[in-house]
């Protein structure tokens, strides 16, 4: 998200795209970015909670914020250049979280 990147250029942000996630289940997704040790950003309110609740059981998530699709854009930049100079990594380990907060 360039939005994102142009508010905080320290931020190693991804797309689904860029980080090869596309077409992958929600329990995949979820491996790997807790491999990769990377927070997952989502809109997939309707599986992934289900899916993060069972992938924590045995595994460790660098956590997951559920954005809303109804929510504008700016909103969207505003809130995780904020979550991301207000809170550390470990915070969110195994922490689910929507957007807005």
């Amino acid at each position: 998200m360039t939005g994102v990147i142009r508010r905080q250029p320290n931020i190693n942000f991804q797309t689904a795209t860029e980080a090869d996630l596309e077409g992958l289940q929600d329990s995949e997704v979820l491996a790997l970015s807790a491999k990769q040790q990377r927070f997952l950003v989502t809109h997939d309110r309707r599986t992934m909670p289900t899916e993060f609740a069972e992938f924590i059981v045995d595994n460790k998530s660098s956590g997951v914020l559920i954005i809303s699709r109804k929510i504008a854009l700016e909103t969207v930049i505003e809130e995780l250049t904020l979550i991301w100079s207000v809170s550390t990594a470990e915070e969110w380990i195994d922490r689910i979280a929507k957007v807005p907060l």
